[in-house]
């Protein structure tokens, strides 16, 4: 199965597409095929399972490591993270998903990759609800969606492994003397921790700042701010800061609708996300981002930020 990105994806769309994976799981004498999905953009590549070198005092999930054409990269068992007894009566056909965070790779093994699926993000629900099975709650699902046949397909937070095995860090101090501002700030992001750590950061340079939790939130902040403050919002709210992925309107579609609405169109919006591959990059400035970040490097954050709002001031 080929992960390569499909350029007819176009920004504005609000559209993403998904490695539509399975995991199956015993439960009760009976067998039940699960269905996940990661955002291809996050996706390296999908091969056959290697021999692993296993690693002493990792948890039990960490299958080991392998070499892929120089890069030493860990492998996880999807199946052993999730809690579940794989049934021995199934056919598998294990492959590893290749995966990459904030420029770090990650193997997960999962028992069989399907296809890739382009789904609107309009139909993307956040999870409201808890499995009860092992480890696998709502906090380590993105998103739900129904696909064919009546059947859901879950968005697994897979970013949240690797930050829980300690594989990347957020950096989130800095040498910097960090410059102060003044006005307000709009953070888009459907992650708590995420969007706090956003927000933390532009408060140190003295910005007031609005959440909202995705795209949709976001144009609606907008809206009231311009009933309040009309033509010199631009002078009060002084830059967004937008995560990639988000339900009901991702960070691309909502930026293409602010840059299209004269109201807004001045404003900055710097993408902050865990995507870090060149296209993804490169669809953001389509879109009409004025930064791309991968987040979180503090000083990269604080330098950016200061960039863009010092020259703002300078074309006012």
């Amino acid at each position: 199965m080929s992960s390569k990105k499909d350029s007819s994806l176009r920004v504005g769309s609000n559209e993403l597409e998904l490695v539509d994976f399975r995991i199956f799981k015993e439960q009760n004498g009976k067998v039940y095929e699960g269905i996940y999905g990661v955002n291809v953009s996050k996706v390296r590549e999908i091969i056959s399972l290697p021999k692993l070198t296993e690693l002493p005092g990792v948890p039990e999930f960490v299958e080991g490591i392998f070499d892929l054409r120089g890069v030493v990269i860990p492998v996880i068992d999807l199946a052993k993270w999730m809690g579940v007894i794989v049934p021995t009566t199934v056919d598998i056909k294990p492959r590893i998903i290749i995966a990459e965070f904030n420029n770090v790779l990650v193997g997960f093994i999962v028992h069989e990759a399907k296809r890739i699926r382009r789904i609107n993000w309009n139909s993307i629900e956040p999870a409201s609800f808890s499995t009860g099975q092992g480890m696998l709650d709502k906090s380590k699902i993105t998103g739900v969606t129904r696909i064919e046949n009546n059947e859901v397909l879950l968005i697994l937070d897979l970013e949240s492994v690797v930050q829980e095995l300690g594989f990347y860090q957020s950096e989130v101090e800095t040498d910097l003397v960090i410059e102060k501002f003044e006005g307000m700030a709009l953070a888009l992001d459907d992650s708590m921790i995420a969007r706090r750590l956003v927000k933390d950061a532009l408060e140190r340079t003295g910005l007031k700042v609005i959440e909202a939790t995705d795209g949709e939130e976001g144009l609606a902040k907008l809206e009231e701010l311009y009933k309040t403050y009309g033509s010199d919002l631009n002078k009060h709210l002084k830059i967004i800061v937008s995560d990639v992925e988000m339900p009901k309107m991702d960070g691309f579609h909502f930026t293409k609708n602010v840059k299209d609405d004269p109201r807004y169109a001045g404003i900055p919006v710097v993408f902050n996300s865990s995507i870090s591959d060149e296209f993804s990059a490169s669809r953001g400035l389509e879109a009409g981002g004025d930064a791309y970040l991968v987040k979180f490097d503090a000083t990269k954050f604080y330098e950016e930020v200061a960039s863009l709002l010092k020259k703002e001031a300078n074309n006012a």
